[in-house]
């Protein structure tokens, strides 16, 4: 079971730096290509750079050539929530960590291998901790 993180938004501004407060508690998006775990080959787990849930393992990682970070799947199906999002536009679906409900980024049914799904997520929304 997920434990629920609630804060308020002087105590998350306090904690996360702006971009992260932009991206993770205002649905913002980093540049492509930008992200320190782009092109990241590390093996590990990647948390939530809110609350330190797990969200997806380095095993899933594979370079869409997206500019972000992107996963066939999370490491738990209860590990993020899918929500419908039209605020740019266009149909999306966005994807957020179901503890503290940061912002993580998008899914996409169009990754070539695996479970079809690309989950293309900002790399500020995550910390990469990695297996020894």
């Amino acid at each position: 079971m997920t434990k629920r993180v609630d804060k308020t938004e002087p105590e998350w501004r306090s904690e996360l730096t702006p971009e992260q407060y932009e991206v993770c508690r205002e649905k913002g998006t980093e540049a492509p290509f930008t992200g320190k775990y782009d092109g990241c080959k590390d093996d590990g787990i990647y948390v939530c750079s809110c609350c330190g849930q797990e969200l997806f393992d380095a095993r899933y990682k594979y370079d869409s050539g997206s500019g972000w970070p992107s996963f066939t799947r999370p490491s738990d199906e209860g590990a993020v929530q899918e929500h419908a999002d039209t605020s740019q536009g266009m149909a999306r679906t966005e994807v957020t960590c179901s503890s503290c409900d940061a912002h993580l980024g998008h899914v996409f049914p169009d990754a070539p291998i695996d479970t079809g799904q690309r989950f293309c997520i900002n790399s500020v929304s995550l910390d990469l901790k990695t297996r020894k």
